[in-house]
């Protein structure tokens, strides 16, 4: 198999697992991926996704965005905050990937508004985040009442 055009993926992956002093396995296993698969990613015979530098990434505590940037994924010369800005978001444990769509989503239509280009320029964007028009955002539907008689929708104020 061919060595991938990973711009030195590989071997800057392999310097950060040692100098972490983590075997391959290790990190594997940190990062949710097959020991083959990393083993292939370091060798420069893969090119992994977004999602698994990003898994890779919070396994040795390093950016994504570095990352990103070595893969071929980002543009080293791309808007610095935009990037930061993807980043924190893809890399918040606590929200859900639906939830780290729409705020993406938000933001890529807040930066277009504002004229800026963005994912839909053609350019890639951190974790596989889909273009403003792919994602539907969450709903405002009101809340049921009870039939009670009593109103129990918050919203709703007396006066």
């Amino acid at each position: 198999m061919a060595s991938l055009n990973v711009g030195n993926l590989g071997e800057y992956l392999r310097e950060q697992r040692r100098s972490a002093q983590l075997s391959l396995r290790q990190l594997a296993d940190a990062a949710g991926v097959s020991n083959p698969y990393l083993s292939q990613i370091e060798r420069g015979l893969r090119k992994p996704s977004a999602e698994v530098l990003q898994q890779v990434a919070k396994a040795l505590r390093i950016s994504a965005e570095t990352l990103y940037v070595r893969a071929g994924i980002l543009d080293a010369e791309r808007d610095r905050d935009e990037v930061e800005t993807r980043a924190v978001v893809l890399a918040d444990p606590t929200l859900t990937e639906r939830q780290k769509q729409v705020l993406l989503q938000i933001y890529e239509s807040f930066r277009k508004e504002n004229g800026f280009a963005g994912a839909e320029d053609g350019q890639a964007t951190p974790g596989g985040a889909p273009a403003p028009e792919a994602v539907d955002a969450p709903s405002a539907e009101p809340r049921p009442r009870v039939v009670d008689g009593s109103d129990t929708d918050p919203r709703r104020t007396a006066g």
